[in-house]
């Protein structure tokens, strides 16, 4: 077998969007994967048919990453593939172009085009689609203009492009750019008019909706601001005969994570965060819309309704919970994974998956159901789930074939007050007895995600080139409920003593760690947590700062959720406690670092944003710390994770180098 090594990344396949087509028989999903030449993703749909077992290739254009099913054998999917469509969309025309395909083949065909860009569609009846449309007040609406009045709106549109005039907060936003007075808004498109009729306004951004099974009620959740954006949101029903809104809000401020149809009733997650701040668990609730009547039905329910399972092996995404009978399908994550549950209109919590892993996406139709799954460190395939799980994807099985993989070993111990946590090591790939290795500590982002025992490329990268990997999940993790979580105005405290004991109990446990050459990285509340670390002990002898934050004064003022996620957290802002602010920010420390530090950071991320990098980079240039700043342009927070395939590459090098020169 082979080394597992970093150009490996380039042949891993990704799966998302999985979804049923109506009748069950077939089950579409899109499979992702690299492409080095052009520097982007190559997405194709394909079909899994749940009758023969056997998967396809439905399209080969390379664009197709998300879809909807039309009937039992059609898809509906965005794309550009004609000549004249891809010169409008090089010219800055806004517009997304549907295509349709059957099952059974032949070429797909286009079907229709709207002048937004479409973050979701559905089907509602044979002539009427909703979709959720990004409107952008500088933007005309194509639609509504004739060839020389597009010409004159591209023509502004390009004169007023080297400005940017700013009015709100958030003003820009990861992975998005500028966002100055643009929502997603909730629109009904008649195929056969080609009218549009937009359901919430200009200052409504609309985050989910669903669909009643009679096509009559259309519900979504939705936040209105002007000025500042207030973290809370409403629920709303639209009733499509009457062209009628009826705002269902139940208690404000509160959170709705998301919320579906049940038979006749409604049901939500959410939380009014009172008690532990905007990361609070959601409980769920069941509303009659036609009385009102609300009814709790998780009071001492406490874990989070998602995935926060950590892996840089996936790209796509997925569905976040699925009605089907007289259940709600949904995850959570405990520990160190996630998995499927399901809940009826009384509350009866049933946990579906067993086994440890990640649940990255599902669908369920008629009882069935089918995931995409990180499970037995494996990367990514579809399984359905039976009496137990059954792969039915073999897409990535050639990684364990035929590379070198060492798996974690999970232990547990006890913090300095008691508290049981959990962390693993990763031995280097032909592990010699009486040898001694290097390694490195790798801290999680969030705070509120969690490791697990799930394939990590980066972890396998390090774990070939000799080391000993390192990871736990510290105090502020998720999986443990709400308590365990909540750090807030705590950063670099318990979290901290946490990380070291760990770094203790492994070198006890393991004497084959050197502890004369360990390493430490982690990226985003992992890059806080590395410039903290390196400011508070000079016990690793190399760290590599990643998307980080420096200072928390920079970063309530600057980032996109900064001005609500600081004074969350750090229970500060600069007016009311800027001492504590200060306190907290790892560039405090910086003239008491010796570690020679690498920063990896993106131009584009404003979740950390550059400056954070920057002003820790400068502190330790400042103080004649051997330090090294690697700037990727076009790239956001999810370098590490959706970037393009050579900066993905290029960063992982520039880690591995680093810790290289400085542990061997």
């Amino acid at each position: 077998m082979e080394k597992l090594s970093i150009n490996d990344l380039l042949k891993f396949k990704f799966i998302s969007g999985l979804s049923f087509s109506p009748d069950g028989k077939f089950l579409g999903f899109v499979v992702h994967k690299m492409n080095e030449e052009e520097n982007n993703y190559v997405s194709n749909i394909w079909v899994y048919n749940t009758e023969s077992k056997k998967a396809f290739q439905l399209t080969t254009f390379g664009q197709e990453s998300s879809f909807i099913w039309l009937d039992n054998e059609t898809i509906l999917f965005p794309s550009i593939r004609d000549e004249k469509d891809k010169k409008r969309k090089e010219n800055g025309e806004i517009f997304t172009v549907f295509y349709k395909i059957n099952v059974n083949g032949g070429e797909a065909e286009k079907y229709f085009e709207v002048p937004y860009v479409v973050k979701k569609i559905e089907k509602l009846n044979d002539e009427t689609f909703v979709f959720l449309g990004v409107y952008d007040s500088k933007v005309p609406d194509f639609s509504k203009l004739d060839e020389k009045g597009k010409q004159e709106a591209l023509k502004k549109l390009k004169e007023e492009k080297d400005y940017e005039v700013l009015d709100e907060i958030p003003f820009w936003q990861n992975g998005a750019g500028f966002i100055n007075k643009k929502r997603t808004r909730l629109y009904l498109f008649n195929l056969k008019e080609n009218s549009f009729n937009s359901i919430t306004d200009e200052l409504t951004n609309v985050i989910q909706f669903d669909i009643r099974n009679d096509k009559k009620k259309i519900l979504f959740i939705s936040n209105k601001y002007k000025d500042k954006m207030e973290i809370k949101s409403d629920l709303f029903l639209y009733d499509v005969d009457n062209n009628t809104l009826e705002k269902l809000t139940h208690e404000t401020p509160f959170r709705y994570t998301y919320a579906y149809f049940l038979d006749d009733s409604i049901i939500f997650a959410g939380s009014n965060m009172k008690k532990y701040g905007i990361n609070e668990n959601p409980k769920f609730y069941l509303l009659d819309p036609s009385t009102r009547n609300l009814k709790l039905l998780t009071p001492d329910f406490d874990l989070s309704v998602w995935n926060s399972v950590g892996s840089d092996c996936r790209y796509g995404s997925n569905k976040n919970a699925v009605v089907d009978g007289k259940y709600l399908y949904f995850v959570t994550t405990e520990w160190n994974s996630s998995y499927l549950n399901r809940i009826d209109k009384n509350g009866n919590i049933e946990r579906l998956t067993k086994k440890g892993g990640s649940i990255d996406g599902f669908d369920v139709k008629n009882g069935e159901i089918y995931f995409v799954g990180l499970k037995d460190y494996k990367l990514q395939e579809i399984y359905k789930l039976e009496d137990d799980e059954i792969q039915v994807t073999t897409f990535n099985e050639w990684v364990i074939k035929e590379r070198k993989i060492s798996k974690p070993e999970r232990f547990t111990f006890l913090s300095d007050d008691s508290v049981e946590l959990e962390g693993w090591i990763i031995k280097p790939v032909d592990f010699e007895e009486g040898k001694k290795y290097p390694a490195i500590l790798d801290i999680h982002g969030g705070p509120k995600t969690v490791y697990g025992e799930v394939f990590f490329h980066e972890m396998q990268v390090w774990a070939n080139e000799g080391y000993v990997v390192m990871f736990t999940n510290p105090r502020g993790s998720d999986g443990r409920g709400n308590k365990f979580a909540d750090i807030r105005g705590k950063y670099g405290t318990v979290d901290y003593e946490d990380l070291m004991k760990f770094v203790d109990e492994a070198l006890k446990r393991y004497p084959f760690i050197d502890k004369e050459k360990l390493g430490v990285t982690g990226g985003s509340y992992g890059g806080f947590m590395t410039n903290w670390i390196i400011g508070h002990t000079d016990r690793f002898k190399a760290a590599a700062s990643q998307r980080s934050i420096a200072n928390w004064i920079s970063k309530f003022g600057t980032t996109d959720i900064g001005y609500y996620f600081v004074e969350d957290q750090q229970a500060a802002n600069p007016w009311d406690n800027f001492e504590k602010l200060w306190w907290h920010s790892p560039m405090k420390y910086a003239d008491k670092v010796k570690t020679p530090t690498l920063f990896i950071h993106s131009e584009e991320d404003y979740r950390c944003w550059l400056a954070e990098g920057i002003q820790m980079f400068t502190s330790l240039k400042y103080f004649g710390v051997e330090s090294r700043l690697v700037l990727f342009r076009g790239e956001n927070h999810e370098l590490s994770r959706s970037g393009k395939p050579k900066h993905r590459l290029r960063r992982l090098k520039e880690i591995t180098e680093w810790f290289n020169k400085y542990l061997k």
